[in-house]
């Protein structure tokens, strides 16, 4: 690399991460009075929710709500955040699925320092593609992220998308008991297997909601997976409902059929044609109802389907001329001896190595060394028992094929890679940086399964 870590961690230090002090709303998000340095205030602090009826939990919120505020701007637009951490502990913002430079993707010692309770820390950078993205913690993920500290960011497209309503569902799990009080967000032999499921389901903070459509109309409906450890097995019956989008990225329109299987991190925009006033219709995990959506009388004239969304503008992988790396997402409970000397368990490995999450020189020890704009294709190999949201931070990676299931190939930051399965991904590096590359299950993540992939 051109320049360690301690370089990049010293030159952050000189810049300063400044204090601020405790008055003004606890609260808050808005375009700011001086809008030369920023356009919005983002604040983390805690805050007394009702999940469970009667009772309070005090969760962690973005902006006053869980899960967090949504953001928004337009595709090409600067997103410039002034984040605040009003939590007593320190924390950092990743913004999950948008390529953007190295310091500000929000790993703590890689690419800032953590944001220290009372401090704050300037988030700004250009989003070059349109789609459902989302943000949250890459410190202490299980609890942060358990406590509620995720939220929705929805880059519009440049030109109008020909979708007059839209709504975002945030589906989340709470690790909390019949009282509301948190439980355990890690269970270690839970996490050894699937994960440590939550308990509690939530669309939009609450328990299977009713959310109103408007008759005769063609919604967009933007789900986000923003859960710790559930997959989602999404089934909207009776419903005429197409995709417009995985992950962010369009793909040619196409019916949703039974279901579709949306893993940790992962989302999905919908299209569905609201049916007549008074008709409700299930969103459901399986046999799980998450909402209801109820078609409410709309004095519009009938929509009808947008056309397909315009593709974002990422480089193309030349197969002819990629190079193949293999990567294997391997069970290692046998080596989950760390927790012995008071370490981290350590149950998944990555090609035989476990990343250790209480050890910041990990960063320093790439998996993979990639050249910058070269062309690469990722063999993704599976060789567990249970499904792994795999998740590259800086880039965008296209899915060519599974051993598994039929692929119509597309751009994604997440692939939901399912037991003893084998997948092939290309990308283009073209985003310098060492990157962040693991499971979006956090318990699998926290137990080993993530690396580093530097692009030089």
């Amino acid at each position: 690399m051109g320049v360690s870590r301690r370089q990049v961690l010293t030159g952050l230090a000189a810049l300063g991460v400044l204090g601020i002090g405790a008055g003004g709303a606890r609260y808050w998000l808005g375009r700011p009075r001086h809008v030369t340095t920023h356009d919005y205030e983002l604040i983390a602090a805690p805050l007394d929710v009702e999940l469970v009826p009667g009772f309070t939990t005090t969760a962690w919120a973005y902006g006053g709500q869980v899960p967090g505020v949504e953001l928004r701007c337009r595709q090409g637009e600067r997103l410039r955040v002034r984040f605040m951490n009003r939590l007593p502990e320190p924390t950092t913002i990743h913004w999950h699925g948008l390529r953007i430079p190295l310091e500000m993707d929000g790993v703590p010692y890689l690419s800032q320092l953590p944001v220290l309770p009372g401090e704050h820390f300037d988030y700004d950078f250009l989003c070059p593609d349109a789609g459902t993205f989302w943000y949250h913690p890459h410190t202490a993920s299980g609890e942060q992220l358990g406590r509620g500290l995720v939220g929705p960011v929805i880059v519009e497209e440049r030109e109008p998308s020909g979708f007059r309503h839209e709504r975002t569902l945030s589906i989340k799990h709470w690790h909390v008991d019949p009282q509301g009080a948190f439980t355990a967000f890690s269970v270690p032999r839970e996490a050894a297997r699937g994960g440590t499921p939550g308990i509690l389901s939530t669309v939009n903070g609450s328990h299977n909601p009713t959310l109103e459509l408007p008759a005769g109309q063609v919604v967009r409906l933007r789900l986000l997976n923003l859960d710790n450890t559930h997959n989602y097995r999404l089934a909207l019956p009776g419903a005429e409902v197409r995709i417009y989008a995985l992950d962010g990225n369009p793909i040619p329109p196409r019916p949703l059929g039974k279901d579709y299987w949306l893993g940790p991190g992962m989302r999905i925009d919908l299209a569905i044609r609201v049916p007549s006033a008074g008709t409700e219709l299930p969103v459901r995990n399986g046999p799980l109802r998450l909402a209801t959506l109820k078609s409410v009388a709309s004095s519009e004239a009938p929509g009808d389907w947008p056309p397909a969304l315009p593709a974002n503008p990422i480089a193309e992988p030349d197969l002819a001329r990629a190079e193949t790396l293999r990567f294997n997402f391997e069970w290692a409970g046998a080596l989950s001896t760390n927790a012995e000397q008071g370490g981290p368990f350590t149950f998944w490995q990555i090609n035989g190595q476990a990343w250790n999450i209480s050890d910041n020189s990990c960063m320093e020890r790439p998996i993979a060394t990639l050249k910058r704009n070269g062309h690469y294709i990722f063999e993704l190999r599976n060789v567990s028992q249970y499904q792994h949201p795999v998740h590259l931070h800086g880039m965008t990676f296209k899915v060519l094929s599974s051993d598994r299931k039929r692929i119509e190939p597309y751009f994604t930051d997440t692939y939901l890679l399912g037991k003893n399965e084998t997948a092939r991904v290309a990308l283009v590096a073209d985003n310098p940086g060492t990157w962040m590359f693991h499971c979006h299950v956090i318990d699998h993540m926290e137990t080993g399964l993530m690396a580093a992939i530097e692009v030089v």
